[in-house]
């Protein structure tokens, strides 16, 4: 970095800024609109630092590194051959050895010259990492799910607003082609009057078996305790840090339900326009969550099978992972991860675009974008915080009412259970005291 000071920096990003128009649908600037596609100076560059870089990450991080405005400057993870992993990605396509490791995110946070993070840990660390990097004055991209809890989810978004960072919660789908044309269908009464929505989801697990301890390694090798973070402490096991944590209630959100939920009950939220709000009543059936919203639209949360097959009548299943239908009193509308889209009746065909240009639905690169342009606008993400902290915490209501087997009703403005202690109680867990 060659310029004077960082507060300069971040005003030059601030000011060079073109606000786009906020369109309801795709809320994606395009970057030649800001002029970024071709060479940019070091000073005006964002400056990313990542933390946590497993296969996922990699694969956002792959999207990030084609924008010509954005750095990637330092990696942080808790296991040394992710870190090396991400050294040789990120110093293959810049042609160089610039890329700073750290085996302790905070020392990246420390850092004055890194604009914005990208947060792709476990669940566990999600909430924790992103509101600390808030508080160091980054703004934060974070993988899904956002927040383990409910309480997670509030004081997330919580934290956001009151450092004023921009926040993207990495629920892509909100600016996927197939998705937005299916919300927009739905929001433009193509559909006639929306009445049912479903959103799939794999079968809710609920584990709190452990595995059988293995001898610690090295802390530079594996940093256990970090690994662990807010999470409650166990024996280590080398299946954890290598993915078997998902489905352990320790680790993982919602009994798994926000695996899947927290992209497609989010589209469903959007397409019912009730980003603001949340279903008030959750029923779990043997097939399903059955939720229903102030205005009477129901939300039905589908256990599909693992691995995704052709065994639900709900969906047409070559439309991919993630599927979504969306019901009115004229018509349906149905995408998933394929890129694909199906309607009924037939006159809606017209309204669905060109479908031989699909992209699929684990695409980051406009999602990914539209965070970067809103960095110099300051403006709202696709998936903000808010955004991101109803349609998480729907989900985890749903999993709350799967987990006690019984209906429970939420205050949407409180985001608490009516009358219902037990249920209440789930909104929040214990955080072990990690830090050293």
């Amino acid at each position: 970095m060659t310029t004077p000071s960082n507060s300069n920096r971040r005003d030059f990003l601030k000011e060079s800024a073109s606000v786009a128009a906020v369109a309801s649908f795709a809320s994606v600037v395009p970057s030649t609109a800001l002029g970024l596609q071709e060479s940019v100076a070091p000073s005006e560059k964002i400056n990313l630092g990542v933390i946590g870089i497993g296969p996922r990450c990699t694969y956002d991080l792959t999207a990030m590194l084609k924008f010509k405005d954005i750095q990637c400057v330092a990696i942080a993870d808790v296991q040394s051959r992710r870190r090396d992993a991400g050294k040789a990605l990120v110093d293959s396509h810049y042609g160089n050895k610039d890329l700073v490791l750290y085996q302790d995110f905070r020392e990246l946070l420390d850092r004055k010259d890194i604009d914005a993070v990208l947060i792709a840990t476990g669940d566990r660390w999600h909430a924790d990492a992103s509101m600390l990097a808030a508080k160091a004055g980054k703004d934060v991209y974070s993988e899904k799910p956002c927040g383990i809890t409910i309480a997670k989810c509030q004081e997330l978004a919580d934290t956001i607003h009151a450092e004023k960072r921009v926040f993207q919660a990495g629920t892509q789908r909100r600016s996927v082609p197939n998705f937005q044309k299916a919300v927009e269908l739905a929001h433009t009464g193509k559909l006639g009057k929306l009445h049912t929505m479903h959103a799939s989801i794999y079968l809710p697990v609920l584990d709190n078996t452990w595995l059988p301890g293995q001898p610690t390694p090295p802390k530079q090798q594996c940093d256990w305790n970090m690994w662990l973070g807010p999470a409650a402490w166990r024996p280590f096991n080398q299946k954890y840090v290598d993915g078997r944590w998902r489905g352990q209630w320790d680790f993982d959100s919602g009994a798994k339900l926000l695996d899947w939920g927290a992209h497609t009950v989010d589209l469903c939220q959007w397409a019912n326009q009730a980003d603001e709000t949340m279903p008030i009543e959750y029923e779990p059936t043997d097939q399903n969550i059955i939720c229903t919203y102030a205005n009477g639209v129901k939300l039905i949360i589908d256990f599909l099978p693992e691995p995704f097959g052709n065994r639900d009548p709900h969906y047409i299943t070559r439309l991919g992972t993630c599927p979504v239908r969306f019901i009115g009193d004229e018509g349906w509308v149905e995408t998933g991860d394929s890129g694909e889209i199906v309607a009924e009746p037939k006159s809606l065909q017209k309204d669905l675009g060109d479908q031989t240009k699909r992209v699929r639905g684990l695409d980051v690169g406009a999602h990914s974008r539209d965070f970067f342009d809103c960095i110099r606008s300051r403006g709202k993400t696709a998936a903000n915080q808010d955004v991101m902290r109803k349609s998480h915490i729907a989900c985890h209501a749903a999993a709350i009412a799967w987990i006690l087997q019984r209906k429970v009703k939420i205050d949407p403005v409180k985001e608490e259970f009516i009358n219902d202690a037990e249920a209440n109680m789930l909104r929040s867990r214990p955080s072990r005291e990690w830090a050293v």
